[in-house]
């Protein structure tokens, strides 16, 4: 017998909507109150296609877990399950109300409750709005959907108390103002601005979550400004706040990485101060914990635009064609089109010349080469045919015959023999 969260066979991987909407019939079927929670309401009535769905539900966790046989504890002490439902996982809460946060991120208590009760704990009114999929039906206890058409992100209740209940809310008021375009509400932005100094009490792994979902999304520059003027800024970056011109950073596309948007940022607070920005970028990478691809890319970026910026033009042939066809240049062009559009356009046509003779061709000599001329492997190896790849990409070199001649010349030179020998 088939339980009632499980996919039935021959059934193809249905939409998300009508997933979340299966598992709200069958708990409601089942006696129990459930309504679709928080952000897929907020995302829907704003014309906007939600991500996920949650489901909130008068429904304990053992209750929920004996109704879908497909279900696993997820957040036992919030009473959070997950259901599987037609090739989708569904999080299904309990209602709830929450005890004081001691800790600035979890309840110390946590009590089930009603629908009313679960709304007034939520963060902010567009997330706290519930709707019955199966009746179209809109719950609104908190003023939700005025502030939707409003466009104000409003803490629900004490905005004070709700930010310190979770210090995090504050960076999320402004993702959600500047993904939405929405304007936070006066006494929502003074809570913030009070609270500014306890956000290093966040863990640095949520911020930097936080600020990289900012930062990844269009309107980063708005994201960024607001941080600045709320104050946040000090504390994100752990560095003394200030409120830099966002030129950079604004003038990015849409769809630019992460360590893209982070070193544009960096550059809009430092590069004009004479700053050390690659000592700057190596203490941003420390403050919000960067994976280590991340820091890498952010940091090569900079690297390569400081290099764009200054000595690009001193550069041999070689050495502007390695960095040209070496990982993060595309990148920190971007930078560059973003600070000095004339420069990007010079710089982006020498390299179209450049790439006439081939940016990165096939090297001419293996190691295997020069063991054939008798070199010992050792530090040497890489000397001589770093040396012949340079000749090639000079064009000095063509030919295999001339790389060995150049090779046989550098090691002997090397080893303090005669070219002649």
């Amino acid at each position: 017998m088939q339980s009632q969260g499980d996919k039935p066979r021959g059934v193809s991987r249905v939409d998300l909507r009508t997933a979340a909407t299966r598992v709200v019939r069958s708990l409601t079927e089942a006696g129990n109150i459930a309504y679709f929670a928080g952000g897929c309401v907020r995302d829907r009535l704003m014309g906007l296609e939600p991500t996920d769905y949650d489901i909130a539900t008068d429904a304990r966790p053992d209750a929920v877990g004996k109704l879908f046989r497909k279900s696993q504890h997820v957040g036992e002490s919030f009473g959070v399950m997950l259901v599987s439902s037609m090739g989708h996982q569904i999080q299904v809460a309990a209602f709830r109300t929450e005890g004081v946060y001691s800790d600035g991120r979890h309840p110390d208590t946590v009590t089930y409750s009603d629908a009313r009760h679960d709304a007034q704990r939520r963060d902010f009114t567009i997330n706290g709005l519930f709707e019955n999929p199966l009746t179209g039906e809109l719950i609104d206890f908190v003023g939700g959907q005025a502030d939707l058409k409003a466009k104000l992100i409003r803490a629900i209740g004490d905005p004070h108390a709700r930010l310190r209940e979770d210090r995090l809310r504050m960076l999320r008021a402004v993702r959600f103002s500047a993904r939405f375009g929405f304007a936070i509400d006066a006494a929502t932005s003074e809570a913030i601005r009070a609270g500014a100094d306890d956000l290093p009490g966040v863990s640095p792994e949520r911020i930097g979550q936080e600020l990289k979902q900012m930062l990844s999304d269009r309107n980063r520059a708005v994201a960024a400004m607001e941080l600045q003027a709320l104050g946040l800024d000090q504390a994100v970056l752990h560095e003394p706040h200030q409120a830099a011109a966002l030129n950079r950073l604004g003038r990015l596309p849409a769809d630019v990485a992460y360590p893209t948007a982070l070193a544009a940022w960096l550059l809009d607070r430092h590069e004009d101060a004479d700053a050390d920005v690659t000592a700057r970028a190596r203490r941003w990478s420390a403050a919000l914990l960067l994976s280590n691809a991340d820091q890498t890319a952010m940091s090569r970026r900079v690297a390569i635009y400081e290099t764009l910026r200054g000595s690009w033009p001193q550069l041999s042939v070689a050495k502007q064609k390695r960095l040209a066809a070496g990982g993060e240049f595309d990148e920190a062009l971007l930078l560059l089109q973003a600070t000095d559009p004339q420069a990007f356009v010079r710089i982006r046509q020498e390299v179209s010349v450049l790439a006439e003779s081939d940016l990165a061709p096939p090297a001419l000599i293996g190691g295997h080469d020069l063991i054939a001329l008798g070199l010992p492997r050792g530090p040497l190896f890489k000397r001589v045919l770093d040396a012949v790849y340079d000749a090639q990409l000079e064009g000095t070199v063509r030919e295999k015959a001339a790389a060995l001649a150049l090779a046989k010349t550098i090691s002997l030179t090397a080893e303090g023999g005669s070219p002649d020998t």
